[in-house]
């Protein structure tokens, strides 16, 4: 028998189905570890002393729970952020996206939309993009609308230029954005390939066919069952020898789904569906 609940466990667990009763936000299938980290950060910040407490005013505040929701979806993200991947993608994938006519790629847990404009300017770089559509998805309607504006604050752009560089760049970034009054404003033709939707990756199912998935940094924060639901997603979008990659320390190696996928880069964990049995 597993060791008794405590009170802040129990709480949790209702607080989690309460989310998902009242804004259908499914956490369930979130790592505890973490979910008690942040939740712990917004009992500070609301100033209540239980979770419960929490809960009671979370269901009669819809502003409140959007505040609660930023807290759980860790909107953290950069551009052009472990400037190997991007290198990887772009010397072992570019190659075989450019035998399509047209492509598809999904970005899942976009966040704020760094990792959406560093492919649109990774395959304008490659001559690419014309041809492509970019599927950025998030759970959190507000930070899905600051990704489709694409504006950053301007401190952040050498940390971006320096990860460009290092990715493998053929241009500069600066090409890609114009600077005013503490804020850099990415170039609307970047933004023209990319559709921005509400997708979870915890309850929602396949909607497109694409030839790569990009999903670096979201499923550390998940149990091992709804990893396994979330590769098995990226499995049935990707096209016949399509592309996944995920995050430094993600892996598909102990997922049910891990057969359907071969190793491409597996330093940058870059992998490639294998041809059906």
């Amino acid at each position: 028998m597993g060791a008794q609940a405590t009170d802040f466990d129990i709480e949790l667990q209702l607080l989690l189905d309460a989310i998902y009763l009242k804004y259908h936000f499914d956490f369930r299938s979130y790592a505890q570890a973490s979910l008690k980290r942040r939740l712990r950060t917004a009992l500070d910040r609301f100033g209540t002393a239980t979770v419960s407490q929490l809960q009671d005013r979370i269901l009669r505040d819809r502003a409140l729970f959007q505040e609660l929701l930023d807290l759980l979806t860790v909107p953290v993200s950069e551009m052009f952020r472990d400037a190997r991947y991007f290198l990887a993608i772009r010397r072992l994938v570019v190659p075989v996206l450019r035998t399509y006519p047209s492509l598809k790629i999904w970005v899942a847990g976009c966040s704020t939309g760094e990792e959406a404009y560093s492919f649109a300017i990774l395959l304008r770089e490659e001559g690419l993009l014309e041809r492509t559509l970019i599927y950025a998805t998030d759970i959190n309607a507000r930070t899905l609308a600051k990704a489709e504006a694409g504006v950053y604050e301007v401190d952040r752009i050498a940390g971006f230029t320096d990860n460009h560089r290092r990715s493998g760049a053929t241009s500069s970034l600066s090409d890609y954005y114009t600077a005013a009054y503490g804020r850099a404003v990415f170039d609307k033709t970047l933004k023209s390939h990319i559709v921005f939707s509400d997708h979870s990756l915890a309850t929602d199912s396949v909607f497109a066919e694409v030839q790569l998935v990009s999903c670096r940094n979201v499923m550390i924060y998940f149990t091992r069952p709804l990893q396994d639901r979330a590769v098995g997603l990226f499995r049935d979008s990707l096209c016949h020898r399509g592309f996944l990659g995920l995050g430094a320390k993600e892996t598909v190696r102990f997922s049910s789904y891990a057969s359907a996928f071969s190793e491409l880069a597996p330093g940058e964990r870059v992998y490639q569906k294998r041809e059906a049995a």
